[in-house]
């Protein structure tokens, strides 16, 4: 493998004066390589404009659509959770996090889970009351989502396979077999047959911006296109008497191409830099290193070299996502880490408790933390960690007070 696509910056520091013992396996001293020279970092920001990916004209108008808000007319529903893309995306800007919140159901046998009729999505909305979704009974897996931020995921986009492969086999040696993320491979599905490594949503359900883009225009806005045909149930049951749009438009494939193309230009989220600057924040960044966080919260990465096809060879890498150096602070693999939702979706049943990491690019905007938004401080979010990470949690409650308060401040500048 060409390591010049990933750097992971895992600093392992034994120091004294912590009197922590984090990690015992062997670390491969290639993962800790510097990015390749030819690597630009990535364009960073909150200010509504395109990373180059596409250009301001275009970057505003497939925004307005990501913003627009559509009614019946349009197609929305018969069962829907949002009107428009950035009801769920928008803090602190169009693309961004939200504390909006979508459900999850099923049951678990014993064996395996089971969805709630229809799916284990449960809409929040329908265009009439006949329709409108509730929990059934003897369905007690219920999970809260809250919307996650795309800000930056064209880039997330480009990341090798490889460079997810490589993180998920020296987890275990990097922490003594306490901690092994797991890379599930899913359908794209603009390209029939064809499966590449999941990275987006909490349970790593998509590999590309298109099938995530077309997958949320149908679960979550309830709008069919050529690529989702079929409406979906509405506990079970179906909906098409209702249905005021019944066929699929080939305009509506369009649309998802453009909420693709917006999220592709979207720029990464940039730091507080005056206070990443600070010495208690890079000490904290040191304390974040030392007791085992960057494991899971890869810090750097090198995105697929421009011109290279990915997707099923249907989308080619621009020039100003290639070769980019990305901070995520994640490592976009699934991992128990004692919070997971109960619910199975692409990955199979081992993955019924793993949720995937949550990068903390951004982390400075958003109000409420962990998948269902239980944690309301920074501090209650690393405290939540069990599983997997139990040892790093325990690392944590062993630091000094100021070395707490460090790290935490690390984290704010995020």
């Amino acid at each position: 493998m060409d390591m010049r696509f990933l750097k992971v910056c895992v600093v392992v520091c034994f120091v004294a004066s912590l009197n922590l013992f984090a990690f015992t396996g062997p670390i491969d001293t290639a993962l800790a390589q510097s990015v390749s020279a030819e690597a630009a970092e990535a364009a960073t920001g909150f200010d509504n404009r395109s990373n180059g990916a596409a250009d301001p004209r275009t970057f505003r108008t497939d925004r307005q659509l990501f913003e627009k808000r559509e009614a019946i007319e349009d197609g929305l529903g018969p069962v829907f959770n949002g009107a428009s893309c950035a009801e769920c995306h928008l803090n602190p800007v169009p693309g961004g996090d939200s504390r909006v919140f979508v459900v999850r159901a099923g049951k678990f046998d014993g064996v395996e889970f089971i969805p709630s009729p229809g799916g284990s999505l449960i809409h929040a909305r329908a265009i009439n009351p006949a329709i409108h979704e509730v929990l059934l009974p003897g369905y007690d897996v219920v999970a809260m989502r809250r919307s996650l931020s795309v800000l930056g995921d064209g880039y997330v986009e480009a990341i090798d396979d490889n460079a997810l492969q490589a993180i998920a086999r020296q987890q275990p040696a990097q922490s003594n077999g306490r901690i092994a993320g797991q890379v599930i491979q899913v359908p794209l599905l603009e390209a029939p047959g064809t499966t590449r490594a999941g990275r987006f949503g909490w349970k790593n359900v998509h590999a590309s911006l298109v099938s995530f883009a077309g997958d949320a225009y149908l679960n979550e806005m309830g709008i069919t296109t050529p690529m989702f045909p079929v409406e979906d149930l509405s506990n079970g049951r179906s909906v098409a008497a209702f249905d005021q749009v019944p066929d699929p438009d080939e305009a509506d494939n369009d649309d998802i191409e453009a909420f693709a193309r917006f999220m592709r230009a979207t720029k990464a989220p940039s730091r507080d830099g005056a206070l990443a600057g600070t010495a208690d924040a890079q000490t904290g960044e040191n304390v974040f290193s030392s007791i085992g966080c960057a494991i899971c919260h890869v810090s750097s990465f090198t995105t697929l070299a421009a011109g290279t096809l990915i997707n099923g060879n249907t989308f080619k890498i621009p020039d100003a996502i290639g070769d980019k150096t990305i901070h995520p602070y994640g490592d976009f693999l699934l991992h128990d880490v004692g919070t997971g939702d109960g619910i199975v979706q692409n990955g199979g049943p081992e993955t019924r408790n793993k949720i995937r990491t949550a990068p903390l690019w951004g982390l400075r905007t958003r109000g409420l933390l962990m998948h269902d938004g239980s944690a309301t401080s920074v501090e209650q979010a690393i405290l939540k960690h069990a599983g997997e990470a139990s040892f790093v949690t325990d690392n944590y409650r062993a630091l000094s007070k100021k070395k707490q308060a460090r790290l935490i401040t690390f984290l704010r500048s995020l």
